[in-house]
């Protein structure tokens, strides 16, 4: 019998083996998925606790009610994989012999990396939301804030979901406006590159979004630490940002089982190559969404056009052929921009977002790179598709390469 271990449970790991389930024999196929938590978040809703419009419960569900009868689960930590002997070791030493892998373990944020940041004032004055705990402790610090300074800050690049913290300021502006305290709130969004957004043409919109909305842009901003004392974050190049509430993006890594393989970059980020998605060096490992050092954005959008494009070079490769989708880096993100409205960018490795009409290049309904109230309830809307269609392994009407159809040059 061949054997195929998935590791990660998250979005993409769980897509592929509803994916995969589907399609293999399973008189001939033992599938096996390894994660370490029984719960699965939908993590594009961590933004929306700080301003009390998800709760915990509204991200939260049972990965087990995500997987198909017939596989085998196990619930535990990863010690290392040892790619040569087509093996994985478990923190309790149990040993998973696999025909195929593929790699899923997702990205997480470590404030250890910066010398300050996880001190005294954290989770007092100094917070994340790319977790769960973190949101809903900013959640309780929003509440009774009475206004000051918030810094909205990324560390480096990358990070998952690229929008998300321009999406924070964005509501944060909404928030405070609500609560009639927004002329008593500085409103800062610090960041290492030098604009908004990570492709130019967007950033000049989001650049202007940033501007109309009264929120200052602090570009080329290397963090060097967090002085607790001083309530400031201080550049390599000795630049200071002082803060009343710090709201950070921390430095983004791969899983530290990665680094223990030895497969992982300096990040722990699994070089894999950017069409085929198997990993560099090996013909037997696969390698999906945030685990992936791609030149893409690490979002759920991603992982599920890139499921597409593993599935098809999965199937090739068990018959002994070689890959021959290729994926293109297709990205798209809805994103928040308070009071009921949203914009939508859609590219690729190649193609900068571009303005235009998505997906049906007539009607859209969802219009590219411009603020309307059709792409805010698009937003809100995803979440139930994730929890219906796209954990589940559904195909969906759209398309895993990107279109030119409906955008203008």
């Amino acid at each position: 019998m061949r054997k195929l271990v998935i590791l990660g449970a998250g979005t993409a790991g769980t897509m592929m083996l509803n994916k995969l389930y589907n399609a293999l024999d399973l008189n001939e196929w033992h599938i096996t998925i390894v994660d370490k938590d029984e719960t699965h978040y939908y993590q594009p809703g961590f933004l929306f606790i700080p301003f009390e419009i998800y709760s915990r419960r509204d991200v939260i569900k049972p990965k087990r009610d995500f997987f198909p009868s017939g596989v085998e689960v196990i619930m535990s930590e990863i010690d290392r994989i040892e790619p040569d002997k087509n093996r994985v070791i478990l923190s309790n030493n149990r040993v998973l012999s696999y025909d195929y892998l593929i790699i899923a373990t997702g990205v997480r944020v470590d404030p250890t990396e910066i010398e300050g940041m996880k001190d005294k004032l954290w989770y007092k004055n100094v917070f994340d939301f790319y977790t769960i705990d973190g949101a809903c402790a900013l959640r309780n610090f929003f509440k009774h804030w009475e206004g000051g300074k918030l810094v909205i800050h990324i560390t480096e690049m990358p990070i998952k979901c690229p929008v998300a913290p321009l999406e924070f300021a964005f509501l944060a502006d909404w928030y405070f406006t609500e609560r009639g305290i927004r002329d008593k709130v500085d409103i800062y969004y610090v960041s290492p590159l030098s604009g908004a957004f990570t492709k130019p043409r967007a950033s000049a919109i989001l650049g202007d979004f940033l501007e109309k909305k009264n929120i200052k842009l602090v570009t080329d901003f290397n963090i060097a630490r967090v002085d607790n004392d001083e309530k400031k974050i201080i550049s390599w190049d000795e630049i200071e940002v002082p803060f009343d509430v710090l709201v950070t993006i921390p430095t983004n890594k791969g899983d530290e089982a990665i680094a223990r393989s030895g497969m992982g970059d300096v990040l722990n980020f699994v070089p894999t190559d950017k069409h085929t998605l198997m990993a560099e060096g090996f013909n037997n490992i696969f390698v999906i969404g945030d685990a992936t050092n791609l030149p893409s954005s690490k979002a759920g959008s991603v992982a599920h056009f890139q499921s597409d494009i593993l599935f098809e070079n999965f199937l090739d490769v068990i018959d002994g052929r070689k890959p021959t989708a290729k994926f293109d880096g297709h990205a798209n993100c809805f994103i928040e921009s308070g009071f009921g409205k949203g914009i939508l960018i859609d590219f690729n490795y190649d193609t900068e977002p571009l303005p235009g009409k998505y997906p049906l290049p007539a009607i859209g309904p969802f219009s590219l790179l411009e603020e309307t109230k059709m792409n805010h309830y698009g937003k809100i809307m995803f979440r139930w598709m994730y929890w219906n269609f796209l954990l589940k392994g559904v195909e969906l009407p759209i398309e895993s390469q990107m279109s030119m159809a409906g955008k203008r040059l």
